[in-house]
């Protein structure tokens, strides 16, 4: 019944999309709905590269069927352990219960937590060879990108890598799968925030990862989410080369959190400097409207960040706080940073956000404000000087 879409020869792309999900991991939005991709080779023997949420298992194992077309399933590869790929696992052994799960050491023993399987296993190591008839795969671990069971697999034959979840991004797909059938319009930005909240913290493993991967020829890119990449390439490795160094473009992220409207003055007066200081790239977020989501991405790709919030039961401003531990989290790094705050009559938040930058080790730029009540001619002009001293770091560094 199923048209499958072959991707390479006899290589066909079995996924589904998920337009339901409201929040990735119960925690991100998911405007553009969701792929959970796998993929399957019909070689001398067949091959399932992932599988996908279980919620999804019925079409999916329906178009299996359809592909294999009565034969035998004779491997599985597991790329990635998180329930949202290997979720079928259970039910697509049931349909075979001769397939070969091919995992690491750690594979397995997540195999066995979330589904109980301790047999039939082909445990691989790195560099490892598998033999399909035209076809010859190899693998490579990739721990802690961004599990530690984590590897990909390398199509010798065709040049493919099937990198689990790196090179993903948020959104279903629209009809298409390749990359060159797709509007990629608002990919760019959805991969960048599938990476900051998603990959975030571990910039290192994937540096790790993509100096191993750099010597292979790679012809297309067979992520477990999002469009399978062939003429972009250069520019997907790109985006996760500089995330994962955690290079900023130029341009401020100022994040604020208000309940009257004192401190927004102050954010918007910070603002207004930047722009008559030459900075191009703004962009303002206001906490109680903006999900960290967004904000996370917008952190991730810019070089300069001033937040601001009002002290709240001598803390931070609760949005503010929640922020702040997010990015603590995923450990972001070589950041510009200004600050600000106000309270009515106990300062806190100014000195918390002192602490937390001591913490994150980014470099404070310009001096921090601090208004008590309503603002002030004085503090008006401590902000303006706050994006000034910003906006010159920027063009000067």
């Amino acid at each position: 019944m199923y048209r499958l879409k072959e991707i390479a020869d006899k290589i066909y792309y079995v996924g589904v999309n998920d337009r339901q999900k409201v929040l990735f991991e119960n925690m991100w939005p998911l405007p553009y709905g969701v792929s959970y991709n796998s993929y399957l080779i019909v070689d001398d023997k067949t091959v399932l590269v992932d599988t996908v949420d279980v919620c999804y298992a019925d079409t999916f194992l329906k178009k299996i069927e359809d592909a294999l077309n009565g034969r035998p399933l004779d491997y599985l590869i597991v790329n990635h352990m998180e329930p949202d790929h290997a979720g079928s696992i259970r039910l697509l052994r049931q349909l075979y219960p001769d397939v070969q799960i091919v995992g690491n050491k750690k594979t397995f023993e997540m195999l066995n937590g979330f589904h109980g399987i301790t047999t039939g296993l082909h445990e691989v190591k790195e560099g490892d060879s598998l033999e399909l008839g035209k076809h010859t795969l190899s693998f490579y671990m990739a721990p802690m990108v961004h599990w530690p069971e984590v590897m990909v697999t390398y199509d010798q034959t065709d040049k493919i890598l099937f990198s689990a979840d790196a090179f993903g991004t948020y959104g279903a797909l629209d009809g298409g799968v390749l990359d060159t059938e797709l509007i990629l319009d608002h990919i760019w930005d959805e991969m960048r925030r599938y990476y900051a909240n998603i990959v975030g913290k571990y910039g290192s493993p994937v540096q790790k990862a993509l100096q191993k991967l750099s010597g292979l020829e790679i012809k297309m890119i067979c992520s477990t989410h999002g469009p399978v990449w062939t003429k972009h390439i250069p520019e997907v490795v790109d985006i996760y080369d500089k995330l994962s160094r955690y290079e900023g473009e130029d341009g401020v992220v100022l994040v604020y959190g208000s309940m009257y409207g004192n401190t927004e003055q102050m954010a918007e007066a910070i603002a207004a400097s930047l722009s008559a200081h030459g900075v191009k790239k703004i962009v303002v977020h206001n906490v109680s409207k903006s999900h960290s989501s967004y904000i996370l991405k917008d952190l991730f790709k810019y070089k300069g960040v001033i937040i601001g919030c009002p002290t709240y039961c001598n803390q931070l401003y609760p949005e503010v706080d929640s922020l702040i531990s997010k990015i603590e989290l995923r450990e972001l790094k070589n950041r510009y940073f200004g600050y600000f705050g106000s309270f009515s009559w106990a300062g806190a938040a100014v000195k918390r956000l002192t602490a937390f930058a001591e913490k994150v080790k980014w470099e404070v730029v310009g001096e921090p404000v601090e208004q008590k009540q309503g603002l002030q001619p004085d503090k008006y002009e401590a902000c303006w000087n706050l994006g000034k001293a910003m906006a010159e770091k920027l063009n000067n560094k």
